[in-house]
């Protein structure tokens, strides 16, 4: 696609991210610096304006228990599931994890990987490093706090980045999902490959 279909595309779609918890802010400046329209989803009337949805960072108990709340599992796994684009970073990560192994809570789980909660340490043990990735020819800062750690991926699950010999960056289909934080970096090449996710075709129903 040419740059300016791109951008027409990106002009007429609309990048939710859930604003339940966690780096609303910061996802949604990222989004609009490549282009995006962004709103915050709460709700399942939300859910329908938009063409794919961010999960950011944040506590995953907390997300999973609010997303449940209000009403957004089974919506958010059927948008999913009909070919939505959804990017999910940290927990954001956790939320669409199709395994936990020490527990999350109730998510879409629509992500074949199994992963591991805070296995990167606690808080004041976060860190940034240099990974690369698959098809890029510049590396992509990473920062890990309190970040899971992808213990199993499944057969339709393509690793674009390592750590320490181990996935931080996975796509399935139309799913991207980091364990880390790019949306603190100001790098926005992440933002990009997942809003070329999320064009006309994420099947948006409403009226922002």
């Amino acid at each position: 696609m040419d740059g300016a279909a791109a951008a027409g595309r990106r002009s007429s779609a609309v990048a939710g991210v859930l604003a339940l918890q966690g780096d609303v802010r910061e996802h949604r400046r990222a989004l609009a610096a490549a282009g995006m329209r962004t709103m915050e989803v709460r709700t399942p009337s939300d859910l329908e304006k938009v063409n794919g949805l961010v999960i950011p960072g944040g506590e995953s108990t907390a997300i999973s228990r609010l997303a449940s709340r209000y009403g957004l599992i089974d919506p958010l796994r059927a948008r999913i599931e009909e070919g939505m684009g959804v990017f999910g970073t940290c927990a954001g990560m956790i939320f669409l994890a199709a395994r936990v192994l020490d527990g999350a809570g109730p998510r879409p789980g629509v992500l074949d990987i199994t992963v591991r909660r805070n296995a990167y340490g606690r808080q004041n043990q976060s860190f940034e490093c240099d990974v690369d990735v698959a098809g890029w020819r510049e590396p992509l800062r990473a920062v890990f706090i309190r970040s899971p750690k992808v213990e199993s991926t499944g057969e339709g699950v393509e690793v674009l980045a390592e750590h320490a010999g181990g996935p931080v960056l996975v796509r399935q289909g139309r799913i991207l999902a980091a364990a880390f934080h790019p949306e603190l970096t100001g790098d926005g090449r992440l933002h990009e490959l997942a809003v070329d996710m999320m064009g006309e075709d994420g099947k948006a129903t409403g009226e922002v």
